[in-house]
């Protein structure tokens, strides 16, 4: 089979390998479509935390059952999205529902070999059922599920006033997220035209652009007050660590963005605003569930998210175009 390879920061290569064979509980899924995440992009720049090379890409997977192994009771033919975290199901984060930070969790694609390749075998507890759903749309359910996440850990009220700071796609499921349970969202990122994006597909409640008087900036829109919760999805230490200032008095503040810095900030501001500081890593199942129930409902502007397209073959020379912002890519998705 074939499958997208990053042999080392910078190089990527379609390469063949043995196609894999399921084992005791395991599918094994045909990969059709798998979305482009900026942990992928990181990859290939040699900038991810927690991975060593070569590596073969690709978390964001929807495909079909090939075949199913011993004790499985899926069947060939049947659509699937896959979570692609693997949880061990016996430390004591799983054991306390919390699989998306199980302390010995292999994410594929980072940890293992992931799913940018013609097949892929998983446990069948990572695959959900998705036959009224798109291809397209299922590979988007990861990243959407990640922002459901982070906009859950942060337990929003209706008419919350909420920030969320980097509109890649991760920032993009946050304000929608956000949206829907009821909260006041205003999008904040270096680039225009991902503001722009947030505004007209989105329909956030305001935008704001980065530069020397932000603060001052986000302090008139809310009247002084600040965000009820700021969200950063930035992958940006210096971005994490200057958010701090824009959460308000009993606010919350949630990290979903992972760097190699040691994150600081003033104790007087985080002591004196009481601020809940949250972090927020992958999802669990009720996330992927909440996603693809708002999907179902016709909730999330998916066509607006899908925005580049390419197939595997075409890939290793697509990625170093994609990274340019010239390029304005949402996300890409690579047709297998």
């Amino acid at each position: 089979m074939k499958a997208l390879l990053c042999v080392q920061p910078g190089e990527l290569a379609v390469v063949e390998r043995p196609r894999p064979l399921p084992g005791q509980g395991e599918v094994l899924v045909r990969i059709r479509r798998a979305g482009v995440c900026g942990t992928d992009f990181h990859i290939f720049e040699g900038s991810h935390p927690f991975l060593q090379y070569p590596r073969v890409i690709g978390h964001e997977l929807s495909g079909e059952i090939a075949e199913a192994g011993p004790g499985c009771s899926a069947e060939a033919g049947q659509r699937v999205v896959i979570v692609p975290y693997l949880s061990c199901g016996a430390c004591v984060a799983c054991r306390r529902g919390k699989t998306n930070c199980c302390q010995r969790i292999s994410v594929l694609g980072v940890h293992v070999d992931g799913g940018m390749a013609e097949y892929l075998c998983v446990p069948e507890r990572n695959v959900i059922q998705t036959e009224d759903i798109s291809l397209d749309h299922a590979a988007m359910v990861e990243f959407l599920s990640i922002g459901a996440h982070a906009v859950r850990r942060a337990q929003p009220r209706s008419g919350d006033r909420v920030l969320v700071v980097g509109a890649g796609p991760i920032g993009l499921g946050c304000m929608l997220f956000a949206q829907l349970a009821g909260c006041s969202v205003t999008a904040l990122d270096f680039r225009q035209d991902r503001l722009d994006f947030c505004r007209t597909q989105l329909r956030v409640d305001h935008t704001a652009k980065a530069g020397p008087h932000l603060l001052q900036d986000l302090s008139a829109l809310t009247n002084d007050d600040l965000f009820d919760i700021v969200i950063d999805a930035t992958g940006n230490a210096a971005s994490m660590m200057a958010s701090f200032n824009y959460v308000a008095h009993g606010g919350a503040y949630v990290l979903v963005s992972v760097v190699r810095e040691t994150i600081s900030f003033a104790d007087p501001v985080f002591h004196g605003r009481e601020i809940s500081l949250l972090g927020s890593r992958n999802a669990t199942l009720e996330d992927f569930q909440t996603v693809l129930s708002a999907i179902r409902a016709g909730k999330l502007p998916m066509a607006s998210l899908a925005s580049h397209r390419a197939a595997l073959d075409e890939s290793p020379a697509r990625f170093a175009e994609w990274l340019k912002p010239e390029t304005q890519v949402i996300k890409a998705i690579i047709e297998i």
